[in-house]
């Protein structure tokens, strides 16, 4: 995996953490009455935040190993996996750009999986020690997310275990800063996040990346 991948991913992260507000923000408020006063509360949002970032990472690698075993079955698989993946970071940017919200729908595909699963956290709910937000942070990890799924079809075209993991790791560590500053009350972050130019310009760069790499794959189709 070249650099630009990751870094590309971190930025999808950085320009989406307005949208894990959204879904993750009231989690980490909640951490102010759910955990002991022994440790300090910053504590428990890095705990939360490590065990969400590894689900992230375990997924890619997961989804990276598939299209590993893909490609080496059907030599076709590869370009044709990074054509989808283009097509389905064109449709993040759009959403990044507040041009398309199709993303949005594509969370709903999780639901039920989501059902099963989020249960489980409520075994380490309240938080005793910052190591019980771990594996809480874990089970969040899984919330459906039309940006995280996008992410993971970028995560799938890598074609290796590794990059897939790296990818979200990318993506992962992108949408860090933004959670940390709402655990904090620090909202300069998330107003800076908002403003239009700078979600305008990471929106045309991920659209130009999406641009290159379908490119790059109809051209090694032809």
């Amino acid at each position: 995996m070249n650099d630009l991948s990751f870094l590309s991913a971190f930025l999808v992260g950085l320009a989406g953490g307005i949208h894990c507000i959204g879904m993750c923000g009231g989690i980490v408020v909640a951490f102010s009455t759910a955990s002991s006063a022994n440790y300090p509360k910053w504590s428990y949002a890095l705990a939360y935040n490590f065990g969400r970032i590894s689900s992230y990472i375990f997924a890619g690698a997961i989804t990276g190993t598939l299209g590993q075993i893909a490609t080496q079955w059907i030599p076709i698989s590869g370009p044709v996996l990074s054509v989808f993946s283009g097509f389905m970071l064109f449709a993040m940017a759009c959403y990044l750009g507040n041009w398309w919200h199709g993303l949005v729908k594509l969370e709903a595909s999780g639901k039920h999986l989501w059902q099963f699963i989020q249960p489980f956290s409520k075994r380490f709910f309240p938080f005793k020690t910052p190591l019980y937000a771990v594996p809480y942070g874990m089970v969040w990890g899984w919330l459906p997310c039309g940006l995280v799924y996008s992410t993971l079809t970028w995560a799938l075209a890598s074609g290796s275990t590794r990059n897939g993991a790296l990818i979200m790791a990318g993506f992962g560590l992108g949408t860090l800063p933004t959670l940390l500053a709402a655990s904090a009350g620090a909202d300069w972050l998330a107003k800076g996040l908002k403003h239009p130019i700078l979600r305008q310009v990471l929106a045309l760069s991920l659209l130009f990346y999406a641009g290159l790499l379908i490119w790059r794959a109809l051209f090694t189709l032809y």
